[in-house]
């Protein structure tokens, strides 16, 4: 999860698992703390399971390779096996993967696995609406780091899943000067020429602007990239006419998917919506356990 406007392709890659595990150790921690008592009282430690988890709403699958990880932290008897790929769609009654071991280790990641996996496809869910709304226009949706704290990395990547584009990763790799940053440099001009002179040749500069006279600051600062903050409509189409193609230039604020098309005639270059990552619908998957059929095609 590295690199600016990192753009959608075929295969997305995936998080390493170095990087995904103290995330994942974190979770199991903080749900099974000692121990799940309910199982542990209830369950026989020699029961083995098996079960399906389903989806219960339509929408995109993402991060099945994150609930595998889980259910290995807990044990390695743990087989899990993928029924559906990952970035597609799914509907109701679909079995997406199936997970059998020992039921005690199995219903300790249970809610850990799913509450992962229920996030991430929800992300990807809403990403794949917001690219489908501008599809075949050119312009491309970005996330913000709008995000949960200690999920960055999850959340950017089931937005790619979903076919969007990440902004930056974070306050390291792309300068973003917005208006805080232009009131204690002491204007854009400023806040431009001292990026300059202390940051390497290849970072980009995007420039935050809410008026046109801040576009034209940025203009003559030589931004890369001018971000339309929290502009209506014939504000922005003016920015664009005035831009020229002298800057990339990305929508931001208060937008939503049913703004997406309307954007998109206006001839800018990328929409950044935070919503993306604080306000999408986790996608419903459940997980159903069994006890294994026997050979005989009896219960064990």
């Amino acid at each position: 999860m590295s690199g600016t406007f990192a753009a959608p392709g075929e295969a997305v890659p995936r998080p390493t698992k170095l990087a995904v595990l103290p995330v994942i150790r974190a979770a199991l921690l903080e749900d099974l703390g000692p121990g799940d008592i309910t199982s542990d009282y209830t369950v026989p430690a020699a029961t083995r399971a098996e079960g399906w988890f389903i989806a219960k709403a339509a929408g995109v699958l993402a991060g099945l390779w994150v609930s595998e990880i889980v259910f290995a932290e807990l044990s390695p008897e743990i087989k899990f096996v993928a029924l559906a790929a990952e970035g597609s769609d799914v509907r109701p009654g679909d079995r997406l993967a199936q997970v059998s071991g020992p039921a005690v280790a199995i219903l300790g990641g249970e809610r850990v696995a799913l509450n992962f996996l229920q996030r991430i496809s929800g992300i990807a869910t809403m990403a794949r609406a917001a690219s489908a709304a501008v599809a075949g226009t050119g312009l491309r949706v970005l996330d913000t780091r709008k995000t949960t704290p200690g999920l960055r990395i999850l959340e950017k990547y089931a937005v790619r899943a979903g076919g969007a584009s990440n902004h930056r990763a974070g306050l390291f790799d792309m300068v973003l000067i917005k208006d805080n940053h232009i009131r204690l440099a002491g204007g854009i001009g400023p806040a431009v020429a001292a990026v300059r002179r202390g940051a390497t040749p290849m970072v980009r500069i995007e420039v935050e602007a809410a008026d046109l006279v801040e576009v034209e600051e940025a203009l003559a600062a030589r931004a890369d990239i001018i971000m339309l903050d929290n502009m209506d409509q014939a504000t922005m189409e003016r920015a664009v006419k005035l831009i020229g193609g002298r800057a990339l230039v990305e929508a931001s604020g208060g937008i939503t998917l049913a703004d997406l098309p309307r954007v998109a005639g206006l001839g800018v270059d990328f929409v950044s919506l935070g919503a993306l990552t604080h306000s999408f619908k986790a996608l419903d998957i459940s997980l159903e356990l069994d006890l294994p059929e026997s050979p005989r095609g009896g219960r064990d």
